[in-house]
């Protein structure tokens, strides 16, 4: 907070005034009084960043008012105006702690000085203060930080799923975890500082260990080994160990045994196994569910159609809706019969078929949806393209994400008067693939959003999607052996490119799919 509050103090009250004028012309804020009783009044009151007193007046003078205000509050800055020759006055303010003193009569450039002077002083104890104050944050950051590690390492042995037992250099039990009393079944109390090793493990195991003990040169730690662990109480228990053979100065200092119950840690096994499955079923029925929403949107436009027709008496538009309605009632038969495919790595199912085609019916699907909103599809199909040897489903069900999500991109961008067009083209690519373009000039996406866009559960339409269509899309293309390059700006669009190269097999067997 900068210091420009002011408190000027002498008994002319002329002084007074010019003084107050000059400053507030350079932009401070001042205060008056005409005797030091006056002036420690209004510094009770209103708490002025700097005190300018004239040290002669008459009753409590400049020195009498520097000692009450230092008294009030030993931060305050004080700058103490004094007649020519009047040193002894001056050492004893600076002695009582003044800031600066300036002599009678007071020029402007001299009270500037010593005002900057005064606030590069307050300026530097607040620094102090903050870095103070932060030093003492970081000391009890740093305290609490101990202590937590010190807490979490003493839980770690408590509550650890390994049982962790630790002997001395006499082989007395100095360390026995609650997991430890499950496998060997006696209680901390009756073990800790009062049973040896011999006592506690059976003594095929107690010889094992003092074995590896005497080889005072090995201060590495054995690795994990596995074992069936006889206890005293001929419980057989199948287990992992380890041990830590403790040297100080090649002297045997102890060791840690530490033991992994097997029958727990497969268990756990199979439940990761099991939660792993759930979570890929759980991927394949959400992109399942993105691309139900794909085909529900074409029956919108398919039942958008049939309105239309009904209200118009208008059979072509009844027959044409209609056709879109069944070919997606047929979509959502053959998804049903996908599922397995989605639910495990899948083979592209190639055959013949024309890419254009498949291209005029992924835009029959959301033109009639896209116009309700006033968006133009485009269609620019190479006729080059013919005949190839492809996954239709792959073609089909990529292209239709990519063309909603244009759609959506252009819905997004709410920008009036904008005349909004989704695009899609076709060409044959240079080493013979089919590549597909999507085209839009809607919200596109930042480069962190770019690069986030085929990461699992992220999805750039916050609730509204299901971070999975575009994932599903990639992984479709890649299972056909192709890829998929984005090219985006944020608040210009993106234009996605789908490049599928043919699929081995003969061009002039099997079915065309039109």
């Amino acid at each position: 907070m900068p210091a420009n509050k002011i408190l000027i103090v002498d008994d002319e009250q002329v002084i007074v005034r010019l003084l107050s004028m000059s400053l507030k012309s350079d932009g401070y804020e001042t205060l008056s009084a005409f005797s030091g009783e006056e002036a420690l009044d209004v510094f009770e009151k209103s708490d002025p960043d700097i005190v300018v007193t004239d040290i002669k007046m008459p009753g409590m003078d400049g020195l009498e008012l520097l000692k009450k205000i230092k008294e009030l509050d030993p931060e305050k800055e004080v700058i103490i105006v004094t007649g020519h020759g009047d040193i002894d006055s001056t050492i004893t303010a600076l002695q009582y702690g003044a800031s600066d003193f300036i002599n009678k009569p007071v020029r402007d450039e001299a009270l500037a000085i010593a005002l900057d002077r005064a606030k590069t002083k307050i300026s530097i104890r607040e620094q102090l203060a903050s870095y103070t104050h932060d030093l003492e944050d970081k000391v009890a950051e740093a305290t609490t930080e101990i202590r937590r590690k010190s807490n979490f390492q003493r839980l770690l042995i408590h509550s650890s799923h390994d049982a962790i037992v630790a002997f001395d250099q006499d082989w007395q039990i100095v360390v026995y975890n609650p997991e430890a009393a499950k496998i060997f079944e006696k209680k901390p109390g009756d073990v800790l500082g009062k049973m040896t090793i011999d006592e506690l493990y059976t003594p095929q195991l107690a010889q094992y260990f003092r074995k590896e003990a005497k080889n005072k040169a090995n201060d590495r730690d054995m690795p994990w080994q596995e074992m069936t662990l006889e206890t005293r109480c001929k419980k057989q228990i199948p287990v992992r160990y380890a041990t830590n053979v403790l040297h100080e100065k090649h002297e045997f200092m102890g060791i840690v045994n530490f033991f992994q119950d097997l029958t727990e840690i497969k268990r756990l096994e199979k439940e990761l196994i099991q939660s792993e499955r759930m979570a890929a079923v759980g991927q394949t029925v959400s992109g399942l569910a993105h691309y139900v929403k794909n085909i529900l949107i074409g029956l919108k436009g398919g039942s958008y159609v049939v309105d239309v027709g009904l209200r118009n008496n208008n059979m072509e538009k009844l027959t044409t809706g209609w056709l879109t309605i069944k070919k997606n009632i047929k979509r959502v038969a053959d998804l049903t019969q996908d599922m397995l495919t989605y639910s495990k790595e899948r083979k592209p199912e190639a055959e013949l078929c024309f890419p254009n085609e498949i291209v005029d019916e992924v835009v029959d699907l959301v033109t009639d949806f896209a116009a309700s909103h006033n968006i133009q599809i485009s269609k620019i199909c190479d006729p080059q393209l013919g005949e190839m040897v492809l996954d239709p489903r792959t073609i089909h069900r990529a292209l239709l994400n990519l063309m909603n999500n244009a759609i959506e991109a252009c819905l997004e961008l709410e920008e009036e008067n904008k005349k909004f067009v989704v695009e899609i083209s076709t060409k044959k690519g240079d080493d013979g693939s089919a590549v597909f373009s999507v085209k839009d000039n809607g919200i596109g996406m930042d480069e962190e959003t770019r690069t986030k866009l085929f990461t699992p559960m992220f999805s750039s339409k916050g609730g509204k999607g299901t971070g999975l269509g575009l994932l599903v899309t990639k992984k479709l293309v890649e299972e056909h052996g192709g890829t998929i390059d984005i090219d985006t700006s944020l608040g210009y669009g993106s234009v996605f490119t789908m490049r599928l190269p043919e699929q081995p097999g003969d061009s002039r067997n099997g079915n065309k799919k039109g």
